[in-house]
């Protein structure tokens, strides 16, 4: 498990450098041909990571049920995002996986409902969530990358 968190350290840090290097303004974009921009996006990662990690071992999530709202599979932006959420984001983009792993070490995982994604992997506990989560995370950054070429 050591490796599955390190490389999503990897993939926060990316993000983290979006939310560095882009104004409010660009993050709320939703450049023409998109249903998304890139604040949407980060935000998805964090809820995802926490529905499929810890809703699914019947835990509670570090993420408010108004942001799982907003972020969960099958939302788009509906209106801008504040610097404050932007802000509330950034901290959980790490304060999450810390927790995790934190949470992984104490031996807290110890039940799972089984999930297949819309691509067809099945997660059948917390430790394949979590490396599903990686894969979940990569492909939304390829999607951020395509996005920020039009913003």
């Amino acid at each position: 498990m050591h490796q599955v968190f390190e490389i999503t350290r990897t993939s926060r840090k990316v993000l983290s450098e979006f939310l560095k290097n882009y104004t409010l303004e660009q993050l709320n974009t939703i450049p023409t041909g998109f249903n998304n921009n890139l604040i949407w996006n980060i935000g998805h990662i964090v809820v995802v990571q926490q529905l499929l990690v810890y809703n699914l071992s019947g835990l509670p999530m570090m993420v408010s049920d108004e942001m799982i709202a907003k972020y969960r599979r099958g939302t788009k932006p509906e209106s801008d995002v504040s610097q404050d959420e932007v802000d509330k984001i950034q901290s959980l983009l790490f304060e999450t996986i810390n927790q995790t792993k934190t949470d992984f070490n104490a031996g807290i995982f110890k039940n799972y409902e089984e999930f297949t994604s819309m691509s067809g992997f099945t997660m059948r506990n917390a430790e394949d969530a979590m490396a599903f989560n990686y894969y979940h995370e990569a492909m939304h950054i390829g999607m951020m990358m395509s996005i920020r070429k039009f913003i």
